[in-house]
């Protein structure tokens, strides 16, 4: 997939970025260049639209995590909105679910106004995952 550039909509300073269904060693490093150029325009929210991403390996989650990093430095928020259990199943096993706001849709991501400061968190290193109507069954299989 190298040279693959991913689908941006930009509402004001609020880009939404859609990615692919797999994210893989394939095409990790496209995804992280494209949501770096994303944060590089000046976007001062990055909605991570991977509703169609059903396979992130950890190629996808460092691409994921680094972006975020950018946008923090940035002053940048960084939200993803994430429907596959096992999506979220591997941001949860590697902890970046701690890290990055997860939302069920891209109207929740987008919807949300409390952004206290960068990266739209009180305290750092503290994300929440938005299910707002979701299922928690939806999410991930319970643990055990």
């Amino acid at each position: 997939m190298s040279g693959e550039h991913h689908s941006v909509v930009w509402v004001g300073q609020v880009a939404v970025i859609s990615l692919p269904a797999e994210i893989d060693v394939s095409n990790a490093d496209q995804v992280r260049e494209d949501l770096l150029s994303v944060i590089n325009r000046g976007a001062t929210l990055l909605v991570v639209d991977m509703i169609a991403t059903t396979f992130c390996d950890s190629a996808g989650v460092n691409a994921l995590v680094r972006a975020f990093k950018r946008a923090t430095a940035s002053a940048a928020g960084m939200r993803l909105v994430i429907s596959a259990p096992a999506v979220h199943r591997i941001l949860a096993i590697t902890g970046v679910d701690h890290l990055i706001d997860i939302y069920p849709s891209v109207a929740a991501a987008m919807g949300t106004t409390d952004q206290p400061g960068a990266g739209g968190k009180s305290q750092p290193g503290y994300a929440t995952t938005h299910a707002d109507d979701a299922d928690p069954g939806d999410w991930a299989a319970q643990p055990g």
